[in-house]
């Protein structure tokens, strides 16, 4: 009977420590370790694996050409280097500018309007940091217009249908030549303004 009530005895302790022990590795677990069972196959590490040694194919479906993170098409004009890649671009820039005053009369405008206000910028008499702020307000202007008509460009590619997003790029890009005029105007008057007023007041 002794023998008996110690057995028990025994069996209780060893279970009350195993709960212990089992409470004691459960709250070392992080609430995102990856936990297994004892024995159980790790499906992913195996997976892994295959992949790894065997060379088999990714499990992942492939990626369709609208995805961000698919690769991009091959473009052979991509694969120029040193002076190639310098004089086929000095080419392209060259076909644009003979595009963007052909076709765009905008830009015919203010290419005419930066044929007088270059010289009269280097011929004006200030400092030199505003002689660049004058020159580089005028080539801001070309720039813009350039960027304007090249989305232009794009949108149409795309489709000539009236759609309200493509209105609303359009609209974007023209705001942006606004604002460069509206800068350009603003250095000239800046800059030249007291200058042409010193003048008017000299010759009367």
């Amino acid at each position: 009977m002794r023998t008996r009530d110690s057995t028990v005895a025994r069996r209780a302790a060893n279970g009350a420590l195993h709960a212990v022990n089992t409470d004691a590795d459960a709250a070392s677990i992080e609430p995102f370790d990856d936990v297994s069972e004892h024995g159980a196959p790790n499906h992913a590490h195996h997976a892994h694996g295959l992949n790894g040694v065997n060379g088999a194919s990714d499990t992942h479906e492939p990626l369709s050409p609208d995805d961000p993170l698919a690769p991009l098409p091959f473009n052979p004009y991509k694969g120029n280097r040193g002076l190639t890649r310098a004089w086929h671009a000095m080419k392209n820039s060259l076909a644009g500018f003979r595009v963007a005053i052909r076709e765009e009369s905008a830009f015919r405008q203010e290419l005419t309007l930066a044929a007088i206000l270059i010289p009269c910028g280097v011929l004006v008499p200030v400092e030199p940091v505003s002689r660049v702020l004058l020159l580089g307000s005028v080539l801001l202007v070309l720039i813009v217009e350039l960027l304007n008509s090249s989305v232009e460009a794009a949108i149409d590619r795309i489709s000539l249908e009236r759609h309200e997003l493509s209105r609303r790029a359009k609209d974007l890009g023209s705001a942006a030549v606004m604002v460069a005029l509206g800068m350009c105007l603003m250095t000239w008057g800046l800059l030249v303004g007291p200058l042409v007023v010193h003048w008017i007041k000299a010759w009367l």
